[in-house]
């Protein structure tokens, strides 16, 4: 069942790609227009081919999205989270999905009507210069989603992604590994038993990979690590 916005909603999707550069009397009707959808963990949001009729936005918990390559495999396209918006060009273009989309865990969605989206396109300039922000900024993600699968070796990537997850301004942090490892390894281009070899070369780095943790005794030589040279790096785990 969907939901009206709360504030806190309100809030999260405030400072999402797509509305946090809106002026508010822009935003706030789409906002009203927004509904919160719930969704249990291995839910189906949406298929691949599915028409797309609405821009969402994680309020809590984490989506996958995926496609399924012709021999079956499953390829991780990426993996949202909180405040982070996907969907924007192909609702906006009322077009197919090219990828599915499902729940990793249980998490909410804001999700914002295309329609409406569009009404508010045909009489404000503000709100179409923030709808391409937020295009160019899902590209530019994409481009460096691309970079880190081919410049980075399997260390790297698993070091650049505890990073993301360490608060600001700590030098150690013992962080929760948000969804599986299997979901991690597809994330990050790699198989399973590759990245369980990238968590061991990473021990060296002091990092200590529990269940569902990683304790992280510098995080400033884990950024060393992941911003390292390819010729410095440690060798290529594939």
């Amino acid at each position: 069942m969907s939901l009206k916005l709360t504030p806190a909603h309100r809030q999260i999707a405030s400072q999402s790609r797509l509305f946090s550069t809106m002026p508010p009397d822009v935003r706030e009707p789409l906002l009203d227009a927004a509904r919160i959808d719930r969704y249990s963990r291995g839910e189906t949001i949406f298929n691949h081919g599915d028409t797309a009729h609405a821009i969402h936005i994680v309020a809590e918990g984490w989506v996958k999205l995926y496609r399924i390559a012709p021999n079956g495999t499953e390829a991780v396209v990426g993996v949202m989270t909180r405040g982070q918006s996907f969907g924007e060009p192909v609702a906006l273009r009322r077009a197919s999905y090219p990828v599915s989309a499902e729940a990793s865990t249980i998490c909410q969605l804001i999700s914002v009507p295309a329609q409406a989206v569009l009404g508010l396109l045909q009489t404000s300039p503000e709100a179409a210069v923030s709808i391409l922000a937020a295009t160019f900024l899902h590209l530019q993600g994409l481009v460096e989603q691309i970079e880190q699968l081919k410049a980075r070796s399997g260390a790297q990537r698993v070091a650049e992604f505890l990073l993301e997850l360490c608060p600001e301004g700590v030098e150690s942090a013992t962080v929760t590994l948000p969804y599986d490892k299997v979901l991690i390894a597809g994330r990050l281009g790699m198989k399973p038993e590759s990245l369980s070899r990238a968590f061991a070369r990473l021990r060296d780095h002091g990092v200590r990979i529990d269940q569902a943790s990683a304790e992280i005794a510098s995080v400033s030589g884990l950024r060393d690590l992941a911003h390292a040279d390819q010729v410095q790096a440690l060798g290529r785990v594939i």
